[in-house]
């Protein structure tokens, strides 16, 4: 049991970088991690790759 929030916070951060929880989006026409997040017309969330234009949803 941790002593304090520190230590709380510090455990949960070793265990999400153990099971590899960080997720990096990619474009999916060219690769690039250079991925920008917009808001869509109708409110919706979509991403545009700054490095091609490509975009999507």
């Amino acid at each position: 049991m941790p002593a304090s929030i520190v230590d709380e916070v510090r455990d949960l951060f070793d265990a999400a970088l153990t099971r590899d929880t960080i997720t990096r989006l990619s474009c999916p026409s060219c690769g690039s991690a250079s991925v920008a997040q917009v808001l869509g017309d109708n409110g919706g969330i979509s991403y545009v790759c700054t490095a091609c234009g490509h975009s999507w949803s």
